[in-house]
């Protein structure tokens, strides 16, 4: 197993306004590796958005942190899960207590933080 903790963040887009975005310029900048997944195309800071739909296969993720409202996220649930990453965590909107006890009941940290603040503060 790798060193490399890679960060899948959910819910990526390229609209410079959006949380997600801000969240994959702060990792680019910290040199935290990461991979943006969405509906949405187009590439952030060089790394292509893949497709959530496709439901790619996907090791090794040590986080996945989440930009996508509870409304959006059924249809992931089981997917992300299957990812077996390290934690989960949930911004500030996406908090979900249905995925939360079924990520926790796979071993799976989950945080309810905010990605920015813990990126600024060296809490990552």
């Amino acid at each position: 197993m790798s060193e490399k903790k890679i960060t899948l963040i959910v819910g990526a887009t390229t609209n410079p306004s959006r949380y997600a975005y801000s969240a994959a310029q702060l990792f680019y900048e910290k040199g935290v590796e990461f991979i943006p997944i969405g509906i949405k195309s187009g590439q952030v800071f060089g790394k292509k958005i893949l497709d959530l739909r496709e439901k790619p296969p996907l090791g090794e993720i040590h986080t996945i942190t989440l930009y996508i409202g509870p409304q959006n996220q059924g249809e992931w649930i089981d997917y992300l899960i299957s990812l077996k990453p390290q934690r989960i965590i949930f911004n500030p909107g996406t908090e979900n207590m249905e995925f939360a006890q079924k990520a926790k009941n796979e071993g799976i940290e989950v945080l309810f933080a905010c990605n920015l603040v813990m990126l600024s503060t060296g809490q990552f």
